[in-house]
């Protein structure tokens, strides 16, 4: 596969990956490919076998789990410069969720057996990855705490921080970082309407917190936005209805 610039933006826009020396961000363009779905098209599905680690370059991934009573539980909605699949990626086993492509999508798949390749001759990038897994572990446990105890507001602001940093997205400039998500995908993932989370959003934008803009919300305060996602008292003066 080609080194095309926009493969390589998709690699350099990721905080994490940005980490990386030069010449290993072109080792992983070297080894990758690229995969186009359909609209509902699995990714891949629970319990199977894992295949290798994936990015987003157009579209977007849904990642679910169904309960036994057919309901869908929405955790993520990933969009382009996203990256997800390391967990089974690393310790070998079964998927955990189903993934699927919302809308047209287009990922880059780096093959688990050319990654691990990799690691063998390049033993000291074992630490950048571990950190990757020990950060989305820590979101794992924070999300159920978050859903019973924190009011709609403070689930939010978290789950935007979470989208920006944690999926590694940033804006265009590569500066600031932002969370492509529609507002129907937040009010799913945060088992709430999109009327309500549209409502929440225009009072952070008034507040100058975060700006909404087509396709993508930028975060302007993460200071503020990180004091509402943990819950504590706001700055005297500011309000934000439920």
């Amino acid at each position: 596969m080609g080194n095309s610039p926009m493969l390589a933006k998709l690699l350099q826009k990721n905080r994490w990956f940005g980490e990386l020396p030069q010449d290993v961000l072109d080792e992983l363009l070297a080894l990758g490919r690229v995969r186009a779905l359909q609209d509902g098209e699995f990714v891949y599905a629970k319990d199977d076998q894992p295949d290798g680690l994936y990015g987003v370059i157009s579209g977007s991934a849904r990642i679910s789990n169904i309960g036994q009573d057919g309901r869908e539980a929405v955790l993520a909605i990933l969009s382009p410069g996203s990256w997800f699949g390391e967990i089974s990626l690393f310790d070998g086993l079964p998927r955990s969720h189903d993934t699927v492509a919302s809308g047209p999508t287009e990922l880059l798949m780096i093959p688990r057996t050319g990654f691990h390749q990799m690691l063998e001759r390049r033993p000291e990038l074992y630490p950048l990855f571990m950190r990757l897994l020990c950060r989305r572990i820590r979101i794992s446990f924070a999300m159920l705490e978050d859903s019973a105890l924190l009011p709609l507001s403070s689930r939010l602001a978290k789950r935007l921080l979470m989208h920006a940093h944690n999926y590694g997205q940033t804006d265009d400039d590569g500066r600031r970082p932002c969370v492509q998500l529609s507002q129907e995908s937040l009010g799913q993932m945060l088992n709430s309407s999109r009327q309500s989370i549209n409502k929440l959003l225009k009072q952070l934008e008034a507040l100058g917190w975060l700006q909404i803009q087509y396709g993508q919300i930028l975060l302007l305060d993460e200071d503020a936005l990180t004091q509402l996602a943990s819950g504590a008292p706001l700055p005297r003066g500011t309000r934000i209805a439920p």
